[in-house]
């Protein structure tokens, strides 16, 4: 996107000052510290930093709001005229779902799991009367089809656990829309989006903005996308501003030594290692949902033992399906789950505490993988005791050991999820999953809610526990970037069917099937004009 020359009347966010502080451990911490943040009618502007830079703190504090045990120490936050930060909880709620709009980091922790999505999708914009239910509905079918939501028409009619991640993060994304607010928060909307379908879900937030002169905050840790969407970029790091530049010139020459470490990023390549002995062998597996049609077909996936396969492939294309009948999550309806050369059953009820210990999986959001009224203590310390009958004191050591491995302190272990950042939640998650010491972990999604620099450092600390512990792993991901930084085989899913599997390099290097060739097309590249180039195509 082009910036427009800004006038002082298109103004529409003008943070001064703003700090906010946070309730911790008996003391208040600072998290934001005096930022200042100025946004215009029909801007985009992009939040970039590390996990626990304050980014998402900073856009939902653009609305007025401030997480439990947060406050507003200073400054002010001047929205259209009105500063609100002095405003009441009631003129504020006016405001939310209506002027301002906000797209959360993770959608399965947003929707209520008995309500249809379709309902959810207008129930603001119906709640503050801006039209009736009968064009509300029509206009949420609209919005779906832009989002690329298969069946539009119906998919509304379905509940939040019958579709899938990506699916859910696109109807989020429409439930934000729905109001045609004035300014949307987006907090990392494309993060559990496969590449294909992101490159429709950018173009089609991009031209809402631009038709609408609707202004987004749009916070991410994928550069490459941020330089397709943003006008401008803003660099945060522990609650201050580093850097703020257009995106061009961001891009092309950062000023500050941080931004230019975060340009510097992924530098892992793992080269590629065969074994020939196997794990896990799935044989002619098909599953399905209920009574519903099959979502797997006649799949057959050999997994090395102590190499990492990642699967790969769009959303709804069957990756976590995969995972889920493996686990015994989701029985199949015919085939064999065949583990160290041995049949398992095929419910994971039906399967002993060994069978259960081997076999450990990360879920893609840990928002909704987590008790959230438990302490880090605690969701570390559990299978600690369950598989292994470690005691309350070794538990503590060990839990403290396994918080040094995934890079977090001591001060973290009598921590609720609530008071830790996104990326803080998934490595508590991997912790969770070595305390088992698994012989298999499935890792569905685990970095796509990281930074930049937060993933390389997880993905190391992943393969250096691969070469100490010969732990094998099975890496769903849609990042084409964390394939090629952590696999040694891939395997190519579309539409419950195998597209392609073979080593790291067979399924990169030319030719490739039609639906490789579009994957592997559809990867962002630090470029600002890629997006207009894939759309013209």
């Amino acid at each position: 996107m082009k910036s427009s020359k800004h006038k002082k009347k298109d103004l529409l966010l003008d943070i001064q000052n703003i700090s906010i502080e946070g309730f911790s451990d008996e003391i208040w911490h600072p998290i934001i510290k005096g930022v200042n943040l100025q946004l215009y009618r029909g801007e985009v502007l992009g939040l970039i930093g590390e996990s626990g830079a304050g980014k998402s703190t900073l856009g939902l504090a653009a609305m007025g709001f401030v997480r439990t045990g947060c406050r507003f120490t200073s400054g002010s936050i001047n929205f259209n005229g009105q500063d609100l930060t002095k405003l009441s909880d009631k003129k504020k709620q006016q405001l939310w779902g209506t002027k301002l709009s906000y797209v959360a980091q993770s959608a399965a922790a947003a929707f209520n799991p008995a309500h249809k999505l379709i309902n959810q999708t207008i129930e603001s914009s119906l709640s503050h009367k801006l039209e009736t239910k009968e064009i509300l509905l029509k206009d949420a079918v609209q919005l779906y089809k832009e989002m690329q939501l298969p069946n539009p028409d119906e998919i509304g009619e379905r509940y939040p656990h019958q579709v899938s991640g990506g699916q859910l993060q696109r109807t989020m994304t429409a439930m934000a829309m729905s109001s045609k607010p004035d300014l949307i928060i987006f907090d990392e909307p494309t993060t559990a989006l496969d590449v294909t379908t992101q490159v429709n879900v950018l173009a089609t937030i991009r031209s809402i903005v631009k038709e609408h002169q609707t202004a987004a905050i749009y916070i991410t840790h994928d550069l490459a996308v941020v330089a397709q969407m943003a006008d401008r970029i803003q660099v945060l790091r522990y609650g201050d501003t580093i850097e703020v530049a257009k995106t061009s010139q961001m891009l092309k020459s950062p000023k500050e030594e941080y931004t230019k470490s975060l340009w510097a990023v992924r530098s892992i390549k793992k080269k590629e290692q065969k074994s020939k002995e196997i794990i896990l062998r799935i044989e002619n597996i098909s599953a399905s949902y209920g009574s519903g049609p099959k979502v797997l077909q006649d799949i057959n996936i050999n997994f090395p033992t102590g190499r990492t396969v990642a699967i790969v492939g769009e959303s709804g294309s069957g990756k976590s399906t995969t995972a889920r009948t493996i686990t015994g999550l989701l029985p199949p309806t015919q085939g064999k789950v065949i583990f160290q050369d041995r049949t398992l059953p095929m419910k994971l009820s039906d399967r002993s505490k060994e069978d259960l210990r081997k076999i450990q999986m990360i879920y893609q959001s840990p928002d909704t993988s987590m008790n959230p009224r438990h302490t880090v203590r605690e969701i570390i310390g559990r299978p600690l005791s369950f598989y292994h009958g470690i005691n309350k004191e070794k538990n503590t050591d060990k839990v403290l050991e396994l918080l040094d491995m995934i890079e977090l302190d001591e001060s973290f272990v009598d921590r609720l999820p609530e008071e830790l950042s996104g990326g803080q939640k998934q490595r508590i998650c991997i912790a969770r999953a070595l305390a088992a010491e698994p012989d298999l972990i499935i890792c569905d999604e685990v970095t796509s809610a990281l930074d930049q620099i937060v993933q390389e450092g997880i993905l190391k600390l992943l393969l250096r526990l691969q070469h100490e512990l010969k732990i094998s792993y099975i890496f769903i991901t849609h990042d084409i970037a964390t394939v090629k930084a952590i696999a040694d085989e891939v395997v190519v899913m579309h539409q419950g069917l195998v597209v392609e599997q073979g080593s790291k390099k067979d399924i990169f290097n030319p030719p490739h099937p039609e639906y490789t060739k579009l994957l592997l097309s559809s990867v962002p590249e630090m470029d600002p004009t890629w997006l207009n180039k894939v759309l013209e195509k």
